[in-house]
């Protein structure tokens, strides 16, 4: 069985080797077997961390990560427990989106005060509420 350092796995995923230490102690990776006190991972970790990389792009959490990969019962098809996450997480970015328009349109506005003070502005924006 060949195996590959850390530094080794994480050349060939584009990660820094922190990150995959973090991964590991986040419980997304398995604790990976020591020869002479070094990590070895096997040359399936490869195919874990990009996945765990794709998780990552589509926004998901650790906790949300963690759930895709252990927290079904384990005869849920990926598929499946993709298709799960995703719907909250559409939510979840559908309200974001609707925060950011608002926070746009506030910035675009421009802000077109005739104050002299901040105290002034403060005080004509607490009368208007």
């Amino acid at each position: 069985m060949s195996s590959l350092s850390i530094g080794q796995l994480a050349r060939r995923c584009g990660l820094a080797p922190s990150a995959i230490r973090y991964y590991e102690k986040s419980g997304l990776l398995p604790r990976a077997l020591r020869v002479s006190r070094q990590r070895r991972y096997g040359l399936e970790m490869v195919g874990r961390l990009r996945l765990l990389q794709v998780a990552r792009e589509a926004g998901f959490t650790i906790r949300e990560t963690r759930a895709f990969l252990s927290g079904f019962p384990e005869t849920t098809r990926p598929a499946i427990r993709w298709q799960t996450l995703a719907k909250r997480k559409l939510v979840e970015i559908s309200s974001q989106i609707e925060r950011l328009e608002r926070m746009k349109r506030l910035l675009e506005s421009g802000f077109r005060c005739s104050c002299l003070s901040m105290e002034e502005c403060a005080r004509i924006i607490g009368d208007q509420k």
